[in-house]
């Protein structure tokens, strides 16, 4: 989910935050991508798959071929990617991930009483559930790339956030807009800009410029996207992003603006919103880089060729011209 209405909350309020260019601009930097966003994304939003000589449908293997290409577009203009990969997420997240299960549970049945193919593709979409098989995938396509990746003892956007944040990494990419609760600087989105229809651009989100625009300090930041609505703390009955905008700005912390206002809420609630501040900074100068275990490998271009080709069923040609693209950030 992330955070309710923040991004609209930065176009109204702080559009010099947000910058649309392409890869190009921050060619030789280092970013850290939200695996399993992009992998869903893949997964969801293309199909490839076929049938064997005996009409038998074969393995869906879109998240590989479009992580593929995504990472090549990055290695073609000199960034450095490292993937990161979701753990075990906190105890305070298990209503949400309920809630998607169960939602998903409801698809699927949806799904085999759809009496269209357009209305079961639709409801296979909705029903989707990444699986372990497909984080492997991925993992082998990277260590046949050369590309390192960590799995996170956590939320992925958590510790890329972190990585953003001291340093380690120039950005991080992702859909998710929780990544600035978590401290993120800089992050990268896909083109935000509906009236710039251009796929090659990306929409470049600047913290401290939404702080200083804004005149919010990172703590009241965080309070009002945690008033908005996260993934640990639903948003207040009747209190949407720019009230939760003007109560912070006003009163500065969540506390004040329920000593203030007569709002319908619990002390649940207040426990709920306490507890996800300390979530959202859990990682804040408690990762350690070269106590991480992020794994490395070189380049194997035969290798990575058969097993796109043989494996993923994708054009000979297609790929050998993509690993091209690379080929001379390894010599």
């Amino acid at each position: 989910m992330g955070i309710k209405g923040l991004t609209q909350i930065i176009k109204k309020n702080a559009p010099e935050a947000i910058e649309t260019t392409n890869l190009h601009k921050i060619s030789g930097s280092k970013v850290a991508i939200d695996s399993s966003l992009f992998i869903y994304k893949m997964l969801t939003t293309i199909k490839m798959t076929s049938k064997d000589e005996e009409g038998n449908e074969l393995k869906n293997v879109s998240h590989i071929t479009g992580i593929f290409y995504k990472t090549v577009n990055y290695l073609a203009v000199n960034i450095e990617p490292i993937y990161i990969f979701d753990g075990k997420p906190p105890d305070a997240k298990h209503g949400v991930i309920k809630e998607r299960k169960e939602k998903s549970k409801a698809n699927k049945e949806l799904m085999l009483k759809a009496e269209t193919q357009e209305e079961k593709d639709k409801f296979e979409k909705q029903s989707f559930r990444m699986t372990r098989e497909h984080i492997d995938d991925i993992k082998k396509l990277l260590d046949l790339m050369g590309v390192s990746y960590l799995h996170a003892n956590g939320e992925a956007e958590a510790y890329a956030s972190e990585l953003c944040r001291i340093g380690y990494v120039d950005y991080v990419v992702t859909e998710d807009m929780d990544t600035l609760a978590f401290g993120s600087p800089k992050m990268i989105r896909t083109n935000i800009d509906r009236k710039l229809k251009r796929s090659d651009l990306i929409s470049i989100i600047d913290l401290n410029k939404i702080l200083e625009t804004l005149g919010l300090s990172y703590d009241e930041f965080l309070d009002m996207c945690i008033m908005c609505g996260c993934d640990y703390c639903s948003n207040i009955s009747r209190v949407g992003p720019a009230k939760s905008l003007a109560f912070i700005k006003e009163y500065k912390k969540i506390e004040q603006v329920l000593q203030n206002k007569n709002l319908d809420i619990t002390e649940e609630y207040l426990q709920k919103a306490i507890k996800s501040r300390e979530l959202f900074k859990m990682y804040h100068d408690n990762l350690k880089v070269d106590e991480l275990d992020i794994h490395s490998s070189t380049m194997q271009n035969e290798a990575l060729e058969a097993f796109l080709v043989n494996d993923c069923r994708m054009s000979q040609s297609r790929v050998q011209k993509a690993i091209k693209k690379t080929v001379d950030l390894y010599k």
